[in-house]
């Protein structure tokens, strides 16, 4: 008999189950897709129906794969998650949805962000509960329902997030791990309970809230049905687990000190791991918890790979065209446009706010430009400049972080981004730090499954993780390249702070054309 770990990351485009043994090798793994709904200006919502869904599939065919891919005897011996940040479901007191999940990138709370951080001693919310105060936060936008769909609110019996709902359709129970719950803006990070003076802000109460639990818990006796749905036995173990962030650290092992995860996906995120809460008094960074020994610090970016599928389809159409013609990636085909471009691109920079941006400048009203092109620049200098912008933009991160932790050594790159040799070398030229790509891709997942063993007992840390994450690549600093970035990057860091005026009045002129459009 042997036994496998699920790992379980309901994230913002689709939910993946992977199987693997408990030794960290992947069997099999599956994953569903679901759309974001973006019908009006600033939305961004996703069906909670349509993910719980979603979840049992990936689960059942996940283990189907492996099942079909294996001799002898198995057995499934926890069943971990992971979860997307920041969403907000309401429900009336009969666990009827209400609203669809509002995501992470719901931007409507915008005014309502100024407002709490402005008229509300904001920083001081932020400083209790380790969650910047940004559209993104559910304080946020539960203030923006509040007022601005006060009907619902006012019908609203609970609140919780996505995988609150997913964990109540399986178990009947409302719970919330810390880690998603410090996630909210809500929850004390000190008390390890929701904040009274957050709540009396919202006007809401702690019984509409999910019951906080340890990262570790877990729950068995799920429905029979939905167990024979799985291929599970009811009483298989899950485990709460923690949000996706913090378990991206865990899955790459950047659990120790001057060990920074970086990860570029759509957007992007850098996080280092500390020993207890720790938030920064400018508000720059966010404060998670992995377990209560182990906190996440560190700053998310709205602009990642995103970005270079703006490129390929808006700025280089023809020569992605011509990639797909010729049967190469189209990526690949812009990667080497790129490269013979130097570094620098003769001094062109990308400010890559095309969503607004979070960390370390929390503004939903940034937005994109090209700064410094001239007619000596080509379509190549602006594609190697939009690449370079994002490293840059994620760079910017580094100098709050080290304020609060110390210096940082070692950089562990995960995403999309890390297949690309060109990404890969310019963040170890404009960090100046040696880049190690681990060798799990699945990296929220492997975390999420560790975090299952270590809450079952089955291993005595989370140092385990040690034993199951290799490397595939590793790149150090070329000094030229290094003193080029070192020129260019305080000019790139100092322009928005020169344009928050502009920035603004720009996004409000935005946001009215839009209406128009949609009106």
């Amino acid at each position: 008999m042997s036994n496998f770990m699920l790992g379980v990351d309901i994230g913002t485009t689709s939910t993946k189950t992977v199987v693997f043994t408990l030794e960290g090798r992947v069997v099999a793994q599956h994953a569903v897709e679901y759309p974001l709904l973006c019908s009006a200006p600033g939305m961004a919502e996703q069906d909670p129906q349509q993910i719980y869904q979603a979840v049992l599939t990936s689960i059942a065919e996940a283990i189907k794969a492996a099942r079909a891919t294996q001799t002898g005897n198995h057995r499934v011996a926890l069943v971990s998650f992971s979860a997307a940040m920041h969403s907000v479901i309401a429900l009336d007191s009969d666990n009827r949805l209400l609203t669809n999940s509002i995501t992470w990138a719901d931007n409507r709370a915008s005014e309502w962000s100024k407002r709490i951080r402005d008229e509300f001693d904001g920083i001081q919310i932020y400083r209790r509960t380790g969650t910047p105060i940004h559209p993104m936060s559910p304080l946020c936008k539960l203030m923006w329902l509040r007022h601005d769909q006060p009907d619902v609110f006012a019908r609203a019996a609970r609140f919780v997030g996505v995988k609150e709902y997913v964990f109540f359709r399986l178990f009947g129970k409302w719970l919330v791990d810390y880690s998603i719950a410090s996630a909210t803006g809500l929850f004390n990070l000190q008390e390890l309970n929701w904040d009274k003076d957050a709540l009396a802000l919202l006007g809401i109460r702690a019984a509409q809230l999910s019951e906080p639990v340890p990262t570790t818990h877990h729950v068995t006796g799920m429905d029979a049905d939905i167990a024979a749905r799985l291929g599970l036995p009811a009483d298989t173990p899950f485990i709460v687990g923690a949000n996706d962030g913090v378990l991206s650290n865990l899955g790459v092992n950047a659990i120790h000190p001057g060990q920074v995860a970086v990860t570029i996906g759509t957007s992007g995120a850098m996080r280092t791991v500390i020993d207890k809460p720790l938030t920064d008094p400018s508000g720059r960074t966010f404060c998670y918890a992995l377990t209560e020994r182990h906190w996440v610090v560190g700053g998310p970016v709205n602009n990642g790979g995103n970005i270079f599928r703006w490129v390929r389809d808006e700025l280089a159409t023809a020569e992605a065209s011509a990639a797909r013609s010729a049967e190469v990636d189209p990526y690949d085909a812009l990667t080497r446009i790129a490269e013979l471009v130097p570094p620098g691109a003769a001094g062109l920079l990308f400010h890559p706010f095309m969503a607004g941006e979070r960390a370390p400048l929390w503004n939903a009203d940034l937005r994109g430009s090209f700064f410094g092109l001239a007619l000596h620049h080509g379509k190549q200098h602006m594609i190697r400049a939009a690449l370079e912008g994002v490293i840059f933009n994620l760079y910017s991160i580094l100098p709050a972080l080290e304020d609060l932790i110390g210096p940082t050594k070692t950089m562990m790159a995960t995403g999309g981004f890390a297949r690309s040799a060109l990404w890969r070398q310019m963040m170890a030229d404009i960090f100046n730090r040696e880049v190690v790509v681990p060798e799990s891709v699945e990296s929220s997942c492997l975390g999420a499954a560790v975090l299952g063993l270590y809450a079952l007992g089955m291993v005595p840390s989370l140092d385990v993780i040690s034993d199951m994450v290799g490397s595939t690549n590793r790149h150090v600093p070329v000094p030229a390249n290094v003193a080029v970035y070192d020129r260019l990057r305080p000019i790139f860091m100092s322009i928005p702070g020169k344009l928050q005026q502009e920035y603004q009045a720009l996004s409000e002129f935005q946001r009215q054309c839009t209406e128009v459009q949609t009106s």
